[in-house]
């Protein structure tokens, strides 16, 4: 069973608007860090309060790098035709789980497979 081109579509809209959300929000978080770096004076309190946002900003920046990467990951399975396609079981990914999580490379079966091996070997 093949994905139809219209949900491929929408998974790919999907995609791309939250490309856009995550390149608009990584930009107001440097924006954001700027501005903090003007602003460096205070007592010793107000640089700790700074600098744990700053070490928050840059985490939640990580974490959206790496949205970013899984979403151009899709975006290049649309475009070579492997778009859907569960990395474990070669199978195709449940639609439901693909409108919730467009980036997804696992279908349900792979993703409890690669979470079994991790905790196998995580020992």
């Amino acid at each position: 069973m093949a994905l139809s081109k219209a949900l491929i579509e929408k998974c790919k809209r999907s995609l791309l608007e939250t490309k856009a959300e995550i390149l608009n929000r990584v930009r107001d978080v440097r924006h954001d860090l700027h501005l903090s770096e003007d602003g460096k004076q205070g007592d010793e309190g107000d640089q700790t309060v700074r600098a744990l946002a700053e070490s928050e900003a840059l985490s939640n920046n990580e974490r959206l790098r790496s949205r970013l990467v899984e979403i151009e990951m899709a975006l290049s399975r649309i475009e070579n035709g492997t778009y859907g396609i569960c990395e474990e079981t070669e199978e195709v990914i449940e639609p439901d789980r693909l409108l919730a999580i467009p980036w997804t490379r696992l279908s349900i079966e792979g993703a409890e497979i690669r979470e079994s091996m991790m905790k196998r070997y995580a020992h």
